[in-house]
């Protein structure tokens, strides 16, 4: 999009001057119309440069103010408001109409097809008034107390003034159908609620500081037998025990063996007396849990296999019949072949 170069009219503080009129050399028929219904006296209105001076002679009269919009201000701040059952009391005593009046200032049909409109000095004054006057205060009002609180009100307030002076319209060149006689007008075609809203953008809320970060994010600490976070969550007792390997004895009974090939039969029968019970046998009537052990339970059950680790399995017990012959006297006359049956079976 081109820059648009307004004239030196449209500047901040700068006094009103004839506008400037630019038009094309296709002259629009609503635009002669609208010329031969505003002027009193007949002018003619043959080519560009008569419509130049005509609309520039009509818009460069002191009487040629516009309305842009019409806004309701309160009277006085919200904690001064007068109070009443009557909504319609409330409304004549505390609100005031106030007409947003700007003079043109540009007329450009060839490359934007805009009209700019400025403020008058009398409509600037009294939206200042109203934002040091009344908005300020409800701002302030609103808002929580801080150290420079007062000096960002008063930066607010001079914002404001020099947005109020700058501030310039623009609106399509259609809007100059509604020009009345000497030059005045408004706006047409739902015009008006789009200048509202531009002239309710300039009142910019009061923002506070924000809060301050009083707490610091620190890492997680670590545990100091934790080697990184990967260690944070793992269950301790999936960790592995160092405990003393189990003996391992053999699994099926010897066939070959003879009375005198197993010297230490003897000797594992009295050393049934000698085995240190550090824990009871578990009992086999207790129902099957799926819950795992607890540290203690664990132990126990690792101290209880170690001492019956000492026993000797029945396929160290059992003999063949040549050497259970000799063994009449403990009740182990009957004799089986042991040998024959499976392991399952002998345990």
């Amino acid at each position: 999009m081109p820059t648009v170069l307004l004239p030196s009219s449209a500047a901040a503080f700068a006094p009103r001057s004839s506008p400037n009129v630019v038009l094309s050399t296709r002259i629009e028929p609503w635009l002669t119309a609208t010329l031969k219904r505003v002027n009193r006296v007949k002018r003619p209105l043959n080519n560009v440069t008569q419509h130049t001076r005509c609309l520039t002679e009509t818009l460069s009269s002191p009487n040629a103010i516009w309305t842009l919009c019409s806004i309701m201000f309160p009277k006085a701040p919200e904690s001064e408001l007068r109070k009443d059952e009557n909504p319609l009391v409330e409304a004549l005593f505390n609100y005031q109409m106030i007409h947003m009046e700007a003079y043109v200032v540009h007329v450009d049909m060839v490359s934007q097809n805009e009209v700019a409109f400025k403020l008058t000095p009398e409509t600037i004054e009294a939206l200042v008034e109203y934002h040091k006057d009344i908005y300020s205060v409800d701002n302030a009002a609103n808002t929580w107390d801080w150290s420079d609180k007062d000096s960002q009100l008063k930066k607010l307030q001079d914002e404001f003034v020099q947005a109020a002076n700058k501030f310039v319209y623009r609106a399509s060149v259609q809007a100059l159908e509604g020009l009345e006689e000497d030059g005045a007008g408004e706006l047409l075609a739902g015009r008006s609620e789009d200048a509202k809203t531009a002239i309710a953008n300039l009142f910019v809320p009061l923002l506070p500081p924000p809060p301050r970060v009083v707490d610091v994010l620190r890492s997680t600490p670590l545990l100091p037998s934790s080697t990184g976070p990967e260690t944070w969550w793992q269950d301790p007792l999936q960790q592995p025990l160092s405990m003393d390997p189990w003996k391992v004895l053999p699994s099926s009974p010897a066939t070959t063996s003879t009375g005198d090939s197993n010297p230490n039969l003897w000797a594992s029968l009295n050393s049934l007396n000698e085995v240190p019970f550090t824990s009871p046998t578990p009992s086999y009537s207790q129902p099957y849990t799926t819950s795992p052990y607890n540290t203690t339970q664990f132990y126990s059950a690792a101290a209880t296999s170690a001492a019956l680790a000492a026993f000797p399995l029945p396929s160290m017990l059992v003999q063949p019949c040549s050497t259970a012959a000799n063994l009449v006297g403990f009740g182990w006359d009957r004799c089986q072949d042991f040998t024959a049956l499976p392991y399952g079976a002998t345990m």
